[in-house]
């Protein structure tokens, strides 16, 4: 039986239940305003409410819409009655930057409406992938070989910011060749050649992936010191390297999987070798952050069985099983950590 209301008092407040109903309209706003190209238009200069309605010939009620959303999250803000990008729009969702974001934003838009309260409880109560990604070889197989290189653009664009972070946290001075395994394009590794002189890197993915790589290195300059080699890391041996970098990988797959990656590395790599996982961390109680228990949600809807996301204890237990030591959890860049460990 339910307490008298007359004797009931609220212990806390009710606001992150509103945010959960908030963020269903309020978040895709961000993506509505990115289509409209309201960041580029204030990048030419501040303006007014009234100049933006003039310049994107839309009606008052609806820019002052789409604005609040952007200025209470600090994409824009407004001062004396003009409307400015802020630093984070300016370094992410401006194409001329080079740690554009946008193109993560380009694929994820289509997808929004997959992610409904029904099609959520499915997933849950059958550990299955739902909607477009339910079947691998029908719909969500035909559409993933015609956006593979938009897929591709998109990690790069999530990845920019990290890669020129995480080679800060790791001294990476004694080594010689780093082996992105299923490094997409490049990203990771352009950073990290671009900050340790020293180092040289390999691409190890699929044969179209490995072109868009090779374009990617050329258009930032160190085509010269970034190889591809296009393979199957499961299955063909690993080219000669002292550092494997697996940026996203373990959390694509069952931990099986991440088992048998960690010990071909532990195979393949010299005495003294390291390897390092980029992923973005659950707590090791398994307690959030939300972030990345979301992204936990969308390996849920979209990634084959078993794969989630994980946490830096996880990751360390699979790679002292593999038989390396000296392992260590690095937070390197917004949500982003790095679990790396040494071959003894």
């Amino acid at each position: 039986m339910s307490k008298p209301l007359t004797s009931f008092r609220p212990r806390v407040d009710d606001r992150p239940l509103w945010d959960v109903v908030m963020a269903v309209a309020g978040y895709p706003m961000v993506l509505a305003a990115r289509q409209m190209r309201l960041f580029e238009l204030l990048a030419e200069k501040p303006l007014t409410l009234d100049e933006v309605c003039a310049a994107k010939q839309m009606p008052r009620r609806g820019a002052l819409a789409v604005l609040t959303i952007c200025v209470s999250l600090r994409l824009i803000a407004l001062r004396d009655g003009r409307y400015s990008l802020t630093e984070l729009a300016e370094d992410y969702l401006l194409p001329s930057s080079p740690t554009y974001f946008g193109w993560l934003y380009d694929v994820w838009t289509p997808l929004v409406g997959v992610f409904t309260p029904p099609t959520l409880v499915k997933a849950v109560m059958t550990d299955r992938p739902q909607g477009p990604f339910a079947d691998p070889a029908g719909a969500f197989g035909e559409w993933y070989i015609e956006q593979a290189a938009n897929f591709i653009r998109a990690m790069h664009s999530v990845s920019v910011g990290p890669s020129l972070e995480w080679p800060r946290r790791v001294d990476l001075s004694e080594n010689r060749m780093l082996l992105d395994v299923g490094g997409g394009s490049a990203v990771h590794s352009i950073g990290a050649v671009s900050i340790w002189p020293n180092l040289s890197a390999i691409i190890f993915d699929r044969p179209a992936v490995c072109a868009l790589a090779r374009e990617f290195a050329e258009r930032q300059g160190v085509s010269d010191r970034i190889a591809t080699h296009a393979g199957d890391f499961f299955e063909d041996p690993f080219p000669a390297a002292d550092v494997h970098f697996y940026s996203q990988i373990f959390h694509d797959w069952p931990s099986d999987k991440c088992r048998l990656l960690a010990r071909r590395s532990f195979e393949s790599l010299p005495p003294g070798g390291r390897i390092i996982v980029h992923e973005v961390l659950l707590n090791d109680d398994l307690s959030g952050p939300f972030a990345a228990a979301a992204l936990n949600v969308t390996m849920l809807m979209a990634a084959p069985h078993g794969a989630e996301q994980l946490s830096g204890l996880q990751i360390r237990e699979i790679l002292e099983g593999a038989g390396f030591g000296r392992t260590e959890v690095i937070p390197s860049f917004g949500y982003w950590s790095i679990v790396t460990a040494v071959k003894p």
